[in-house]
């Protein structure tokens, strides 16, 4: 299974659970945190070199990869579903494609351009800084190239506690509800 097939919201959204682990793992605080503590999102207006590092960190951790899958994706969606009816369109098809690859590709970009703006507006241009230099890192870049087929397995593996869960979780209500009468 390769992270094309699962469809581009979901390896998406994966990429984006593999780029930012500790967004992953943050859970909602129980308490405000404590006076002294920076807060994570910068104070004041986006600089330009807080946007150009937000940027740069959008393409060093590979997420701006997921975006530039999403255009062949759609192009070769459209492309099927035009041609399945009407073959004789396939070559006129390929050449529209190509002359808009451009275009297209702009997109793209504009998405990762988004993602920069939102990274700005959350963290500080040192903390963007510093991860860039990790994702620029042999560590780093090691992380990043392993991505695919971890998320791939991810995938895989979620879809089977998925169900794991939700059998799991049907047997105990079920078990709770006999105890008060109840035969569901």
């Amino acid at each position: 299974m390769h992270v094309a097939i699962i469809g581009p919201r979901l390896a998406f959204g994966l990429s984006l659970i593999a780029a930012c682990p500790a967004v992953a793992q943050q859970q909602a605080p129980a308490a405000p945190p404590p006076a002294a503590a920076a807060p994570a999102s910068p104070a004041g207006p986006i600089t330009p070199t807080q946007l150009a590092a937000a940027r740069a960190l959008v393409i060093a951790s590979g997420m701006s990869r997921s975006f530039t899958v999403i255009i062949p994706q759609f192009v070769n969606q459209i492309g099927s579903s035009l041609t399945e009816t009407r073959p004789e369109l396939t070559e006129d098809l390929k050449a529209v494609f190509a002359a808009l690859a451009p275009e297209f590709d702009k997109q793209a970009d504009e998405m990762t351009d988004i993602a920069a703006q939102i990274f700005a507006k959350h963290m500080s241009e040192a903390d963007l800084k510093a991860a860039v230099a990790f994702f620029n890192s042999p560590s780093g870049k090691q992380y990043v190239a392993a991505q695919p087929p971890i998320l791939t397995d991810i995938v895989t593996a979620m879809q089977g506690w998925q169900g794991k869960v939700s059998t799991n979780m049907m047997a105990r209500v079920r078990e709770e509800m006999k105890k008060k009468g109840h035969d569901i």
